[in-house]
């Protein structure tokens, strides 16, 4: 867990069937609300789904660079900013290149958004850590959302009374995986109360 980083640079090495079954079994065996298992994995890699998740990942983008005030690094720049920038930009005009998952969350009127979310979110974290576990690397990406949702919407044939709770781009990284930068726990855990701090030692 410590070295499953979001992972935005891929090799053209394609992920084989096995591989990505793996992954997508890990998935299932995440916990969801009275074990209902109201999910939907969708795999989009043919040339005209891959068409459609570039065309999503630039509705995308052109929403959050405002959002985080990002715009695309100079090319001597290298802060930490820069880097992480340019990762993120290749991403997004490579996104036509790569297979990925569209977690789809079965709505039930009884329960909210965030409530369901606890019924997918779970799984998702599932098929991150298992393609962590055979070397892969994953990306979650706000595709499915903003601009991008109605055009996978209609792509994929999701019906209506489902929710687009996901999506995740999935390969083999270049370069090497983790470590990951936290804040200490000591910045967001307390004890009994919100503004009480934890009990010494946790993190600090």
């Amino acid at each position: 867990m410590s070295t499953a980083r979001t992972v935005r640079r891929f090799t053209d090495r394609p992920v084989d069937d096995a591989t990505l079954t793996r992954c997508l079994e890990a998935a299932t065996w995440a916990p969801s609300g009275a074990n209902a298992q109201g999910w939907r994995f969708v795999v989009l890699r043919s040339p005209e789904q891959r068409a459609v998740v570039a065309a999503a990942a630039a509705r995308a983008l052109a929403v959050i660079e405002p959002v985080y005030g990002m715009r695309r690094p100079a090319a001597d720049d290298d802060s930490r900013r820069a880097r992480t920038y340019r990762a993120t930009y290749e991403l997004h005009d490579r996104a036509g290149e790569f297979t990925s998952v569209l977690f789809a969350q079965q709505h039930y009127p009884t329960a909210s958004e965030l409530l369901l979310g606890g019924s997918i979110f779970p799984a998702m974290q599932n098929f991150l850590l298992a393609a962590r576990a055979q070397g892969l690397g994953a990306c979650m990406t706000s595709w499915a959302s903003y601009g991008g949702e109605r055009l996978l919407r209609e792509a994929v044939g999701v019906p209506e009374d489902w929710l687009l709770a996901g999506h995740i781009v999935i390969g083999w990284p270049q370069g090497k995986h983790g470590p990951l930068r936290r804040r200490p726990l000591s910045d967001v855990v307390n004890l009994d109360r919100w503004d009480r701090p934890a009990f010494p030692g946790l993190g600090s």
